[in-house]
């Protein structure tokens, strides 16, 4: 084994199995929302289609390489949607759908989807924040933590005028909904989304740095439904939500993963 082949495939594996950790890792995902579930497609894992490598030193071929790209997968996007600011005859900032009559969407569909957040929760006084329903949850019964993040391995022709954030917690203690959170640099442009188009990422990261993650449709059983109802929405009414993994911890059914079919 080449040592290239060594440090994508099994550096640290040895180790980490000795202490008894898994070289493969189950995780469940399904979607939580109260209706229109139809248009949260499933979580693809990422390819790429470049032209068949004529080098053995292409990157196409490098193991590192490999090895980061197919750990990440693909959520799409739910809709199409163009929206952009304007400002009223006060001089406000206004959130407008930009598609105007030709939208695809109602306003209802709208307020459900995503929210501008409050002025004073903003990182600058003039990046506004949007944060959208992805209404994604992930759940395993072994530590696991998954990380969302920009979809930065796909190339754009049309850039988006601001920053998709990220984020990053544990699925084995807090498998809440993923919301995906827009913060907003240029206000001279619109953001456009397409439905079916890379959204964001995850991938997940394991006690054992070389674990395969298996990812499976959840079913939405009982434990896990009354489990959510108890960590959701906690950000209303307390901040550092991270400071609740231990109470979370002592009422978490012993098992939550349980595959569809």
């Amino acid at each position: 084994m080449s040592w290239d082949d060594y440090f994508a495939e099994d550096a640290g594996a040895a180790e980490a199995e000795g202490r008894g950790k898994k070289r493969n890792v189950t995780v469940g995902w399904t979607v939580r929302f109260a209706q229109g579930n139809a248009i949260w497609g499933a979580p693809k894992s990422f390819s790429r289609s470049d032209p068949k490598a004529t080098s053995a030193k292409s990157i196409q071929v490098c193991p590192a390489a490999i090895d980061f790209d197919r750990r990440h997968y693909v959520i799409p996007c739910p809709v199409d949607l163009t929206l952009a600011f304007a400002r009223d005859a006060q001089g406000r900032l206004q959130l407008t759908d930009a598609d105007g009559e030709a939208s695809q969407m109602r306003p209802q569909g709208r307020a459900n989807l995503f929210q501008l957040q409050p002025q004073n929760e903003w990182r600058h006084p003039e990046r506004p924040i949007l944060q959208f329903t992805a209404p994604y949850v992930f759940v395993a019964d072994e530590p696991c933590y998954v990380v969302q993040s920009p979809p930065y391995l796909h190339w754009f022709p049309e850039q988006r005028p601001g920053l998709a954030m990220g984020g990053r917690f544990p699925i084995h203690i807090w498998p809440r909904p993923l919301a995906w959170a827009f913060e907003w640099y240029d206000l001279s442009k619109p953001l456009v989304l397409k439905r079916g188009d890379p959204w964001f990422y995850v991938h997940f990261e394991t006690e054992n740095p070389s674990a395969h993650v298996r990812l499976v449709e959840q079913e939405m059983t009982g434990e896990l439904e009354k489990y959510l109802d108890s960590i959701i929405d906690v950000s209303n009414y307390v901040n550092k939500t991270y400071g609740l993994f231990g109470e979370a911890q002592r009422i978490r059914p012993d098992r939550l993963l349980k595959p569809k079919g």
